[in-house]
């Protein structure tokens, strides 16, 4: 055989020996592990596909949020993890056996809907949480954590370190610090 011809050879078993390498690199995308995380926590697809909803929401209303598991997004201030149909708490899907804990130094809160949110920058963030549920100051002991009204007017403030209960619905801004 001729060396043009041996070269030619081994280029076309070099690509077929990288083309299923270099197709399953290309199709481990985000949204694969997302639905392998669903498929781990019992999701049915229908469960699955109205989670994906609900982050597909918040991503749409929050230029700074991105997806980092199946239900949880990093947003403006900290951590945002959605409580997927048919949990009865919420946990993030990526991490099933990490306990829900306040941090030292954090605001955590969980709304109506179970959807937990863990603030841990300082700053002035948009809040969508909804109906009623619990909160944790757990910043440094004298840090005041303020609530706003849709017009940016204090609707209520709390003191570290605290814990208590509230309604989100009117709460459209948050200060954590």
């Amino acid at each position: 055989m001729s060396p043009r011809r041996i070269l030619a050879m081994m280029t076309a078993t070099a690509a077929l020996i990288a083309g299923p390498v270099l197709t399953a690199e290309a199709s481990t995308s985000p949204q694969t592990t997302f639905s392998q995380q669903t498929r781990a926590a019992g999701l049915t697809a229908a469960q699955a596909a109205q989670l994906q909803q609900r982050v597909d929401t918040v991503l749409a209303t929050d230029a700074q949020a991105r997806q980092v598991s199946a239900n949880k997004l990093t947003i403006a201030g900290g951590d945002l993890v959605l409580r997927a149909p048919g949990q009865r708490e919420t946990r993030d899907l990526a991490a099933p056996d990490a306990a829900l804990a306040c941090a030292n130094g954090h605001l955590c809160i969980k709304d109506g809907t179970g959807s937990t949110y863990d603030y841990y920058y300082c700053g002035y963030y948009d809040f969508s949480g909804v109906g009623d549920g619990t909160f944790n100051n757990n910043q440094s002991s004298g840090t005041r954590a303020r609530f706003y009204n849709q017009n940016g007017s204090e609707r209520w403030s709390n003191v570290a370190k605290d814990t208590g209960t509230a309604a989100w619905s009117p709460v459209y801004h948050i200060r954590p610090c």
